[in-house]
Formats: structure tokens, C-alpha cells, sequence
């Protein structure tokens, strides 16, 4: 009898028929005619029947029920549509009673579709109507949404990660002057990323409303519509962040013709920006995502990364933008603090896109994407600054012989780049150091390998003599060219040995260019005085001197002494250790080769030719290299 259970009545014609059917059967029992077997199939056939009639009442008391309990949840629900004020503003005991008559909404609706009589009128006119209703309640909670979204979101200071626009740059330009401060404030600037910090994007207390609504349109097969309108206000509500936090947007052009001093802080900004974004404003609409998404599958991930995709594209463009400019020396630190913060970062953007969502896994892509042109742009813009120094060209000698600009540039900039010695050291790995000296020992004991970054460094000092070689060659004087070299090569050697410069260098880079120093000290020595002192010299102990050659002596001395005072009182040895050592070795060789001769005054009764004593000598050599031309004045008369 099971097919039976495939004409269960659906209309009161129907219910007469079934009522035939059992008289019918009746009489059929009843007749002579029929046999026991008709009689027991046709007893089946009423019973049946009869169970029919019984359901067929029931399910028109269930039918009435769903009816009854939809127009109640229909009455709560469409009160609202002429109420211009919100629900969850009008109190919880509203918005419950809202999500209630929703929810009973969706029960009757699933009542219908289990009942049985799937041809029914009535069935479907409700099944339509609940439809309708449903369809009403989901637009309401959209609006709902969005005014509490918009409502209830929180502002605040990223004051976790403060932003500087300060810093240790080194800049090269005609009047370059050599910034000497420790590196310790870039240091500490740098190293200031801070840890993922939390923070609520809306506040607390709205955020089971929120969940509340996603469920019910989740379970309405409404939560693309939530979804959307849900990224749609937080994408805006980012934007107005990045708005508060003065991130820009520029076109490449604009940043490629950019001043440097106004790039370089937008730079700086772009660095402050991105670790705030990713680690303070995307973990926390992340975390905003997963409250709200809970249990709702990859929905969570999908939206945050539309939401993110704006802002994250923003600040990537910039960065690739710095990328493809103009590659120039003081760019390097910034590059260098850009692929920095993007390495830092990487944990954090694995943690936040995921792969299986296509926004997602592009996001992620093209953040990988500007880590490498970071990377490349960088390692070009070092491996070029060799031939940079190489190509400086000066028309006229520097004044006073003292450190070239183009020397504390150089200097003080790869200083600098130590502060980045894992970056750069990464960066170069691939790079070729054949040739690599003993200058790498240090590095060499500690990784038991070449160090292309100390490779280098020596390259860059190696041109930067080579340099400084053809700038000496504008000196007339032969003296102040070795001048201006030891004042330079001690320049270079101070810094290699307090930095952490040495460890790149070594000692025997220092013993070379010390010993470069002291050949350079030797030849100043016999181009000044070699000749001044030949004056002092007389055939045997002197005792045979005629008095006119020995006056002679003195006045030639005397005139040689006073123009060489002239001269190099003019000319600057800066540091006081290089020229407290050239006071000892003018002195050490003038004064022994003056003494004999003044000890011989009294035999020639020449008192009165001797125009400096031996401490007035003394006192006027420590006057040389001062850097501020002085005359002699004679201190007694012929």
C-alpha cells in the first residue's frame, strides 16, 4: 500500500472522492460475490483511507498553526516599515523582539516546506508571503547594519608607534658639512617597530548586534548582501584612518620629480605608515572580521581582504613608485629602511591574507613583489656608489689642505651603512668578492666565508684615494698636497678604527693606509725643510766659519722660516693628534739642526744676528696648520 502514500488530498473534492471510495469499498465487502481474498484488500483499502481523512485533518490544523504564528511575527516585523528610527537605537527590548519574529519567520517557513501537501493554495500563498516578509527583514537589517557600523565605529592615535621625521642623513653637496653625532637616535628610530597591537574598531558592546544580524541573514541565504554592505562601510571607515594618519597618494612622476629633502620625509612617513596600518588598523579589522564572521566558513578572510585592498594597494604603489625613481647615494638608507620594514612584515602579511582568497593571495603576491624591488633597487644603488666617488670632479684645490668634503661624505655614509650590515650583507650575497684581502679577516673568523659587503667597502675607500690622489694634484705646493692627503687618509683611518667600520676593514687595512700616512708625513718632511735645514748645516764643528757666512746662514734661515710660518700657519690639520704629531716631527728635526747653530753664536760674537731663540722657534712651529695665515714679527732688531 505504499504508493498510496503518493495521493494524499489536497483539496475538498478530493476528500468526496476518498469518501466514495470508502462506501464503495464497503459494499464490496458485504456482496456473495466476492472472494476472501478481494474481501481482505479491499478491508486494507478502507483502513487506509480512513487514516488518509485523519491525516488530511490534521494537516490542515498544522497549516492553520503556521498560519497563525506568521501573521503574528509578520505584524512585528512590518511595523517597522513606516518607523523611520532604528531598532537597536529604540532599545535591546526592541531589537530582540525584531530578531525574534525573524527568526520565528524562518520557522514557519521551514513548517510549510515540511508539510506534506506541496500542491496546497494556501501552503503557497504563505510560503510566498513569508518570502516577502523575509525579504523586508533583510533589507531592514542591512540598514540596521550599516547605521550601527557607522554609528559606533572608534577613532584613535596610533600612539604606540610615534612618528619622527628626523633622522641621520648624509646628503652630498658642494658644502657638505660632516655630520660627527652617534648613530645612536637612527638606531633606536629604526629598530621601533612595534608589536601586533589590538585595538577595537567599533565598540565593544554593538558587536553581538552585529553578530546577531550576520547570523540571521546567514541563515536568510542573505549573507552576501551582509558581507557587502559590511565591507563596504569598513572600507570607508579605513579610509578615513589613513586620512586622519595624512597618508597621501602620489603618481610615480610626482615622486620622481620630488625635491629629496621633502621626499625623504614622505619616505619616513611611508615607513611609520605602513607598520601602523598592517599591525595596528589591519590586525585589528582582522580580529573585528573574525568576531563578526565566526562560523560563517572563509567569509571572515574574504571580506577583510576587501576591505583591506584600498589601503594596502595604496601604500605598495608608493613603495614601488620609490622603487623605479632615480637611483641616487643618500636614497640608499631610505631603500634600505623600506626592505627593512617590508622583512619585518612579512610574518604579519602571511598571518593576515590568506591564499585561499583570491584578493587574499594578490595581496600577498604583490607585497612579495615590492620586498624584491626594494631588494634590487637597493643593492644597485650601493654597488653604483663606488663609481659615483669615482666620477666627483674638482676644478680647483680644496682650501687649507684640509678633509675634502667628498672624504666625510664618503666616510660618514658607509658608517651609516653599518647600522644596515645584516641587510646589506644578505643583499650582496650573490655578489662576486674575488679578490677579498685579509681587510675582512673579522667577518671572514665569524662566518667562515667572504664577506662581499666588506669586499665593498674597500672598493669604495680604494677609489675614493684614487680620488683624492688626482684632487692633490691641483696644489702648486708639493707640500700641501701630502698635507691634504695625510690630513684625508687620517681622516679615513680614525673613522675605520671607532666604528664598527672595522670589522669590515681589519687591522692590516689600518697598518697599510697608517704606513700610506707615515710615506706621505716623510715626503712632507723633505719637500719643507729638507732645504731650510741645509741652511743650518756648516763644514766640520763650524769653528772655521767666516762670521759673514755664519750671519748668512741665519738671515737665509730666518727669511726661509718666516714664508714657510706664512704659508702654513694658513693651511688646516683639523684633528689634533695628526698635528700634534707633525709639531713633534717638524720639531724634533728643525730644533736639533738650530740648536747647534745657535750654540755657535757666542764664538762669531753674532748675538745680535740671532732674530729667534730656540722657545720662540718652538712656540712659532706650534702655530703651523692652524688654518689662519699668520706674519712674523721680528722680535728684536738688526
Amino acid at each position: 500500500m505504499g504508493d498510496c502514500e503518493s495521493i494524499i488530498p489536497t483539496s475538498e473534492g478530493e476528500q468526496h472522492v476518498i469518501a466514495a471510495f470508502q462506501h464503495l469499498a464497503k459494499l464490496l465487502r458485504t456482496s456473495q460475490n466476492v472472494n476472501d481474498e478481494l474481501k481482505r484488500l479491499l478491508t486494507d483499502l478502507d483502513s487506509h483511507l480512513t487514516s488518509m481523512t485523519l491525516y488530511t485533518h490534521l494537516e490542515d490544523g498544522k497549516l492553520n498553526e503556521l498560519e497563525s504564528r506568521f501573521k503574528s511575527a509578520e505584524e512585528k516585523i512590518r511595523r517597522w516599515e513606516s518607523n523611520e528610527s532604528m531598532i537597536w537605537d529604540s532599545g535591546p527590548k526592541e531589537a530582540c523582539e525584531y530578531m525574534k519574529a525573524v527568526d520565528e519567520i524562518h520557522k514557519v517557513q521551514e513548517g510549510l516546506i515540511s508539510l506534506p501537501v506541496n500542491d496546497g493554495r494556501k501552503q503557497k500563498d504563505l510560503l510566498c508571503q513569508a518570502e516577502s516578509v523575509i525579504q523586508f527583514a533583510m533589507a531592514r537589517l542591512e540598514q540596521e547594519l550599516v547605521h550601527i557600523l557607522a554609528q559606533h565605529k572608534l577613532y584613535f592615535e596610533p600612539n604606540c608607534v610615534p612618528f619622527q621625521s628626523g633622522g641621520y642623513d648624509v646628503v652630498y653637496n658642494e658644502s657638505f658639512a660632516s655630520v660627527e653625532d652617534s648613530l645612536e637616535e637612527e638606531t633606536s628610530q629604526r629598530e621601533s617597530i612595534p608589536a601586533v597591537c589590538i585595538v577595537n574598531m567599533v565598540h565593544p558592546h554593538v558587536i553581538p548586534h552585529l553578530k546577531s544580524i550576520a547570523n540571521a541573514m546567514f541563515t536568510s541565504n542573505y549573507i552576501q548582501e551582509f558581507s557587502l554592505a559590511f565591507v563596504r562601510m569598513r572600507k570607508d571607515a579605513l579610509d578615513e584612518y589613513l586620512l586622519i594618519l595624512e597618508m597621501e597618494r602620489h603618481s610615480i612622476g610626482d615622486l620622481q620629480t620630488m625635491e629629496w629633502d621633502v621626499l625623504n620625509v614622505k619616505i619616513k612617513k611611508w615607513i611609520w605608515l605602513i607598520k601602523v596600518v598592517i599591525r595596528v588598523y589591519l590586525a585589528s579589522e582582522q580580529r573585528l572580521c573574525n568576531n563578526i564572521f565566526e562560523g560563517f566558513g572563509s567569509y571572515s578572510a574574504t571580506c577583510f581582504a576587501e576591505i583591506s585592498a584600498t589601503s594596502m594597494l595604496c601604500l605598495l604603489n608608493f613603495g614601488e613608485a620609490i622603487a623605479m625613481t632615480t637611483r641616487r647615494p643618500e636614497k640608499l638608507f631610505r631603500l634600505l629602511d623600506m626592505y627593512e620594514v617590508l622583512e619585518n612584515l612579512l610574518g604579519d602579511i602571511g598571518a593576515l591574507f590568506s591564499e585561499d582568497t583570491e584578493m587574499g593571495s594578490f595581496l600577498k603576491a604583490e607585497f612579495h613583489n615590492l620586498f624584491m624591488k626594494l631588494s634590487d633597487s637597493a643593492r644597485a644603488t650601493f654597488v653604483d656608489f663606488g663609481s659615483l666617488i669615482a666620477r666627483s670632479i674638482s676644478t680647483s684645490p680644496f682650501p687649507g689642505g684640509g678633509v675634502h668634503h667628498l672624504t666625510k661624505y664618503v666616510m660618514n655614509y658607509i658608517r651609516t651603512l653599518t647600522v644596515y650590515r645584516d641587510s646589506l650583507v644578505f643583499l650582496l650575497r650573490d655578489e662576486a668578492a674575488d679578490g677579498l684581502g685579509p681587510a675582512s679577516e673579522l667577518l671572514n673568523e665569524i662566518n667562515s666565508m667572504p664577506c662581499p659587503l666588506a669586499f665593498h667597502l674597500q672598493s669604495i675607500t680604494s677609489q675614493l684615494i684614487s680620488n683624492l690622489n688626482n684632487k692633490s694634484k691641483l696644489y702648486n705646493d708639493d707640500a700641501l698636497r701630502h698635507i691634504f692627503l695625510m690630513n684625508n687618509i687620517h681622516y679615513m683611518v680614525q673613522k675605520v678604527k671607532g666604528s664598527e667600520l672595522r670589522a669590515f676593514f681589519g687591522g692590516e687595512w689600518i697598518r697599510e693606509h697608517n704606513r700610506m700616512l707615515q710615506i706621505h708625513a716623510n715626503i712632507y718632511m723633505r719637500v719643507t725643510w729638507q732645504s731650510v735645514i741645509s741652511l743650518l748645516k756648516l763644514d766640520g764643528d763650524g769653528t772655521n766659519t767666516p762670521k759673514a757666512v755664519f750671519k748668512e746662514k741665519y738671515r737665509a734661515f730666518n727669511v726661509a722660516f718666516e714664508e714657510i710660518y706664512k704659508n702654513q700657519t694658513g693651511w688646516n690639520v683639523s684633528d689634533p693628534e695628526l698635528r700634534d704629531d707633525l709639531h713633534i716631527l717638524t720639531s724634533n728635526c728643525v730644533i736639533q739642526a738650530y740648536r747647534f747653530l745657535c750654540n755657535l753664536k757666542s764664538q762669531f760674537n753674532c748675538e745680535k744676528y740671532i732674530k729667534y731663540t730656540i722657545d720662540d722657534l718652538s712656540k712659532h712651529i706650534l702655530d703651523l696648520f692652524q688654518g689662519s695665515p699668520r706674519s712674523l714679527q721680528s722680535s728684536r732688531r738688526r
